[in-house]
């Protein structure tokens, strides 16, 4: 194998950590933002709401976001499992500030209205890349 390819193969061990760690990461905030939020994102997904779609997939974007900082920025495995702990805990918060911010938030997504779906993603979404911009460390 040429000296190019083994230096290639030689990073799978840490894409496939991180990688795992992340999609461990995805998953604890699906279960921690579901169960913060009183209304059944994947019930309502199942039924064909689009507010709880765009409002979830909002909320994945916006946590996303951070995590992928916190890789690209994370000295080992454990300081990357950290700040997406970090980015996991503000993006639920941002959850709690946008319902206090937008009354009847869970109410208007259960009755499938866009809007307040469109209105909690963009806010995720937004607090998501400030969380990701300040990962500079």
């Amino acid at each position: 194998m040429s000296d190019t390819l083994l230096a290639s193969v030689a990073g799978f061990p840490d894409f496939i950590s991180f990688f795992f760690l992340a999609i461990l990461l995805v998953a604890l905030f699906c279960r921690f933002y579901t169960w913060i939020t009183p209304h059944d994102e994947l019930a309502l997904i199942k039924e064909n709401n689009s507010a709880a779609a765009v409002a979830f997939g909002g909320a994945l974007i916006g946590f996303a976001l951070p995590l992928s900082s916190a890789i690209t920025h994370s000295l080992s495995l454990a300081d990357c499992a950290i700040w997406g702990a970090i980015a996991l805990v503000v993006q639920v918060l941002t959850f709690g500030v946008v319902r206090f911010a937008l009354k009847q938030l869970p109410e208007r997504i259960n009755k499938g209205e866009v809007a307040a779906g469109i209105f909690s993603a963009g806010c995720s979404i937004a607090i998501g890349l400030i969380n990701s911009a300040s990962m500079t460390y």
